[in-house]
């Protein structure tokens, strides 16, 4: 008897682990074959496609819409999808996004396929609403033919074979025939590709038109387990990133390989691995974020390179005195702003000025520094669950919010210290997912829909509690913060930032420590972001994990380019231009695809100016009233385009 019940559980032991198998090759097969595309735009065009995952989303939903809705059979609508409208959106991407953004700054590559990546979750939120149910079938239904006792879809194998097919034909296209030889040639020179007779440019769209059809045929075979959600599909491809990652963006095999490993450890820890929703949601979601941070953490040193240089305009500096009439001038307009507003809108107003701060903290980061960050809120959420746990008035609040979240952004630039561009800003998104995932969620921090409650600071005696004088006092500190980084951008530590930013290998060559001043620059931005995370808290007397997601990271960043990295009153633009796209997300729902749609046409048309609308306003401004003393424009400052062939440096601000 005992026997029998040995074998029947050793039986039942073997189905589990084939089942989970199956899963993990059938999620490490649609994982390899997103991260083939990606390899191969970047290795053909040095373009980075931080939104392959919302390319595979939409063409997901088209998918649906041809299949499901307009009733098409099914190989016709994946021919429609795959062959007719992945190479037209590619076309059109290839020739007006993509073109010539290899050769341009890496931050100006990654915020543009940041706002590639707005647009699109803008077109599927316009186009298919979510108030209403998708979904769509396996492909022959839930039919399937049985593996030692386990029940294997025929939709699994189908994308496994798909998956190898996919990665022998681009292995032969790349290393064994002519055209291949052409697109890697098209990176390294093009100027030497086009006098023997090749076109780069068209290179360059047959790159993107099949990095497309790979993104869109992960986005159909993952979307029967996935669901039609915005978010689910396009971050679940966004785990290709870390496969990606494992072959160094070049080896398509070491690519398919990590593909393979992510989806059976994956699989693996969802069957083998239980506990409570920290362990089920958390470490489990986090398994392909932790192989992207690990695998980022032994990438090899980016060789300092000097390139050819190129002017470009940079914004100007104000002086001493015209920073601080310009900074009085601000709050005297917030204080009579505060004054004639409700209730509502106080709220509102004071949660603007705080987005400010956060866009301050870009602004040393990216616009003096050059570096993008990805995972910004994350340092804000650290400084308002600082402010909400110490649950004070004093104003030590502030100072722990700053100090905690300033540590927090050490501890991402230490283990990276060798990363510069593509790299450190995956490290900032990895590390920002990590956080949301495993310690934002533990019962010591928020929990799972957990509130804290949280108040506003004391000073000298005045507690703040009437809103108006609240907004007031964020706008003195958005004003502080302010002079003291153009203080900073006036000095020696300013001027070594920008030096930097435009020509790494020269400072290196003089002998500059570049790495522990890369630490310096994380921490007082992070630190800056936490104070803006108490401030933001203090707004609303309470904080809840949700407000914090590290997707927020992105508008904001893009928001903070379109208004103007570079400059103080850029920042203060961008914030109040997010608080109002929170309020008409709010208020009109339906518009937030349009929304999306905005903000990232806007990212991409103005990521090469790094003084965004400010700059044009000045201008517009200037031209009406040319004796109005108002900041001149840019002075031209030295460039380093030219980067290394195995990954980008960034070496450059958002211009």
């Amino acid at each position: 008897m005992a026997a029998s019940s040995t074998a029947v559980w050793a039986a039942e032991d073997v189905e589990a682990f084939v089942s989970y198998t199956v899963g993990g090759l059938f999620f490490g097969a649609a994982y390899a074959i997103a991260a083939s595309g990606l390899v191969l735009t970047y290795t053909t065009t040095r373009v980075f496609n931080l939104a392959h995952g919302a390319t595979s989303m939409v063409m997901a939903f088209v998918y649906w819409q041809l299949h499901v809705q307009a009733k098409i059979p099914t190989l016709l609508a994946i021919a429609l999808v795959l062959l007719v409208i992945a190479p037209l959106y590619a076309l059109m991407l290839e020739r007006f996004v993509m073109r010539g953004l290899g050769e341009a700054p890496v931050s100006v590559a990654l915020v543009v396929t940041v706002g590639l990546f707005m647009i699109l979750v803008g077109v599927a939120q316009q186009f298919w609403p979510a108030d209403t149910y998708r979904s769509v079938d396996y492909f022959f239904g839930y039919n399937s033919f049985s593996l030692f006792g386990a029940h294997v879809r025929y939709h699994y194998l189908i994308t496994v074979v798909v998956s190898a097919v996919v990665a022998g034909a681009l292995y032969v296209l790349l290393n064994r025939t002519r055209i291949g030889t052409a697109m890697r040639a098209a990176v390294d020179n093009r100027e030497l590709l086009e006098l023997f007779g090749a076109s780069a440019g068209r290179i360059s769209m047959l790159s993107w038109v099949v990095g497309s059809q790979l993104a869109a045929l992960a986005g159909v075979l993952l979307v029967s387990y996935t669901g039609l959600d915005y978010f689910t599909l396009t971050f679940l491809v966004v785990a290709s990133f870390a496969a990606a990652m494992l072959g160094r963006l070049t080896s398509l095999p070491l690519t398919y390989i990590g593909a393979m490993v992510l989806g059976l450890a994956g699989s693996y820890c969802r069957g083998y691995i239980h506990g409570g929703p920290l362990v089920q949601t958390g470490l489990q979601s986090s398994l392909p974020t932790f192989m992207l941070f690990l695998t980022l953490l032994f990438v090899p040193q980016v060789r300092l390179r000097v390139g050819q240089v190129k002017g470009i305009l940079a914004a100007n500096v104000p002086n001493r005195s015209r920073s601080a009439i310009s900074g009085l001038g601000l709050i005297v307009v917030c204080a009579l702003a505060a004054s004639t507003l409700n209730a509502t809108n106080l709220l509102r107003f004071g949660e603007g000025l705080s987005y400010g701060v956060i866009m301050l903290s870009l602004v040393l980061l990216t616009g003096y520094g050059g570096y993008v960050s990805l995972g910004q809120m994350t340092f804000v959420c650290v400084g308002a669950a600082v402010a909400a746990k110490m649950d004070s008035t004093s104003p030590l609040v502030l100072i722990y919010a700053i100090l905690i979240a300033a540590a927090v952004g050490a501890i991402v630039a230490l283990p990276v210290l060798r990363l510069t561009g593509l790299y450190l800003a995956l490290a900032t998104l990895a590390f920002a997912q990590l956080m949301d995932n495993l310690v934002f969620k533990a019962d010591w921090m928020f929990g799972f829909g957990v509130t804290l409650h949280a108040k506003r600071v004391s000073l000298f005696g005045y507690d703040f509690s009437d809103t108006a004088a609240y907004d007031v006092f964020i706008a003195v500190v958005f004003v502080i913060i302010g002079l003291g980084l153009l203080v900073l951008r006036r000095g020696a530590i300013g001027r070594l930032l920008i030096a930097l930013r435009d020509s790494p290998a020269a400072c290196g060559t003089l002998g500059l420590n570049q790495r522990w001043f890369r630490v310096g620059v994380f921490s007082v931005s992070a630190g800056i972001a936490g104070l803006a995370g108490a401030l933001l808290a203090g707004v609303h007397r309470y904080v809840t994990e949700a407000d914090y997601v590290p997707l927020q990271s992105l508008p904001i960043l893009l928001l903070a380019v379109v208004a103007g990295v570079t400059s103080i009153s850029g920042a203060w633009l961008g914030g109040m231009m997010y608080m109002l796209l929170l309020v008409l997300q709010t208020t009109y729902k339906g518009a937030a695809g349009f929304l999306f749609l905005i903000i990232g046409v806007g990212a991409i048309l103005l990521a090469r100016d790094p003084n965004g609308l400010v700059n044009f306003f000045y201008r517009g401004v200037r031209r009406v009233v040319p004796s109005l003393p108002l900041p001149r424009r840019g002075q031209p400052v030295a460039v380093d385009v030219e980067r290394p062939v195995e990954a980008q440096v960034a070496g450059h601000g958002v211009a």
